[in-house]
């Protein structure tokens, strides 16, 4: 990396891909390492992967990006990261360990290659899916569940019988009732296995997020936590006192005694086994908006990769409008807690993967009449409906692939816009800024600017979530560079302007008289 001074290294625990990159003083991420994430098996409402290949693959991130480390690092008084390159030698990479060896010998290889080129190593800020969890062997290590995915719907059963306080559960915890979470997923878990709440209830069995699994595992089981974003996310945790509510674990039948401590967001200081220090964990989205908005600001974040959110921070004593998410962002040492507002679109990227959507330009849009919903796992935020899919007005079959990729894209732009707009008209936006793989679709990006309430920019830097958990290792010691581009609309598209006011009439429409589609 030339003289640049090291500050952190980020891990991006995603859905589709696993990332980790190295942040240099400037506030710019280098070396963006990356591997699929294990295939996700999708099966009547099940998602679910390989934990232990998930945990193995989020190492040999970490590797390929320590190797791209200067030869020397060194840190001053003031804990602040350095490095000194001599010459014109290259930084020699830490080979791969191969897929046919044990667990522990991965791990202590790691260790080792690390820890002999780099005895004071960057501090670690990492950053995961929310929601998704498993459970474990707190002897053997194993996993007993495969990873569970946020997109999983098995726990519908359990928030239909806790409809009734749905209302209740939602003020506890700025989250609507829905099978998206970690609570009534492990809820319907124990409802038909029973003989796991014992195990869990002993301390023989562990359950937690993947955020925990991977601690508890890179420390040996020495630390079984989670910060306050991550628990936030499983409706068990009472957002306003930062801590886990009995009330929510006996709503929902689970034992307060299988849950991680909860801790703050920063400062956490884990030596962990593969080599770095922990300093944090947190929430991608969290991070993605830690990395792009100021407190208490008038813009909004839009982050585009597996699933679609659109988040802007809340006022202290602000609640959020109906319908929208109450969300935690974080807890950072010696700062008061901050919270989000908070719009989802489910899974957009499995609803793009058939579609040649990359051919799709900003003209493409608006070309018939059709309406389209393109959120597989049923509607996020502000109106968890999980009826409601992908979903076309009319018959698609007389149009070609591309157009009904546009259609599929129009539904996401026409989603984000919407969501923008309630946030707009409750307090004005100045600007949003977006992000994200998906954000890279160019008909996605003038698709949305065509049909905001304010300048939309687009990130030079996509990978906001890493960037964000870099940010919060080192404190803020270093401020974020928040580049982007206003997106043009100078030949404003009126066609697209008026089928979205269309749609939005069309989608209140099948909302409110609640007709099952086909």
């Amino acid at each position: 990396m030339d003289s640049s001074l090291i500050s952190a290294i980020a891990l991006d625990l995603g859905t589709t891909s696993i990332k980790a990159a190295l942040l240099d003083q400037d506030g710019e991420l280098h070396h963006i390492s990356a591997l699929p994430a294990p295939a996700i098996d999708s099966h009547a409402g099940y998602y679910e992967s390989d934990a232990m290949e998930y945990a193995n693959r989020a190492e040999e991130v970490l590797q390929q990006c320590a190797a791209h480390l200067p030869r020397e690092v060194l840190i001053n008084s003031t804990n602040e990261m350095k490095c000194e390159t001599h010459g014109t030698q290259q930084p020699r990479h830490i080979n791969l360990i191969g897929e046919g060896v044990s667990t522990a010998q991965r791990s202590n290889s790691l260790v080792q290659s690390i820890n002999q080129r780099f005895p004071n190593k960057p501090p670690l800020g990492m950053c995961s899916q929310r929601s998704s969890f498993l459970l474990w062997d707190n002897i053997s290590g194993q996993p007993v569940t495969p990873l569970i995915s946020w997109q999983d719907n098995r726990g519908s059963r359990c928030c239909d019988l806790l409809h009734a306080v749905a209302d209740d559960i939602q003020i506890m915890t700025g989250l609507r009732l829905t099978a998206y979470y970690f609570a009534p997923k492990l809820s319907v878990l124990l409802q038909d296995h029973p003989e796991w709440r014992l195990l869990l209830s002993e301390g023989k069995w562990l359950a937690g997020t993947l955020d925990t699994f991977l601690i508890w595992r890179w420390t040996h089981g020495q630390h079984f936590i989670t910060d306050a974003s991550m628990a936030a996310r499983t409706l068990l945790m009472d957002i306003r006192q930062r801590q886990w509510s009995d009330q929510l674990c006996q709503l929902f039948d689970i034992p307060l005694a299988a849950l991680p401590q909860i801790t703050p967001t920063t400062a956490l200081n884990i030596p962990m086994d593969n080599g770095f220090t922990l300093q944090s964990s947190v929430g991608d989205q969290s991070a993605a908006l830690i990395a792009c908005v100021a407190d208490n600001s008038d813009e909004a974040l839009i982050n585009l990769g597996t699933g679609g959110f659109v988040i802007r921070t809340l006022a202290p004593e602000t609640t959020a409008l109906k319908g929208y998410l109450h969300t935690f962002v974080c807890q950072e040492e010696n700062r008061p807690a901050r919270f989000a507002i908070e719009g989802t679109l489910n899974s957009i990227t499995a609803a793009l993967a058939a579609y040649p959507v990359r051919n799709c330009h900003v003209d493409d849009l608006a070309r018939n009449d059709i309406f389209c919903i393109a959120e597989p796992s049923g509607l996020g935020a502000p109106y968890f409906r999980t009826e409601w899919g992908i979903h076309f007005s009319e018959s698609t079959t007389a149009l070609t692939a591309e157009q009904t990729a546009a259609l599929m894209l129009e539904a996401i732009i026409f989603r984000v816009a919407r969501i923008l707009e309630d946030f707009h008209q409750d307090a004005p936006l100045s600007r949003a800024y977006l992000s994200g793989g998906l954000s890279e679709l160019s008909c996605l990006q003038y698709g949305i600017a065509q049909c905001a309430p304010c300048p939309i920019l687009h990130m030079t830097q996509k990978e906001t979530s890493l960037q964000g958990a870099a940010l919060l290792a080192i404190q803020h010691r270093i401020k974020s560079s928040r580049y982007g581009d206003t997106i043009p609309i100078a030949n404003r598209n009126n066609a697209l302007l008026r089928k979205y006011q269309h749609w939005k009439n069309w989608l209140d429409t099948i909302l409110s008289i609640g007709t099952q589609h086909n």
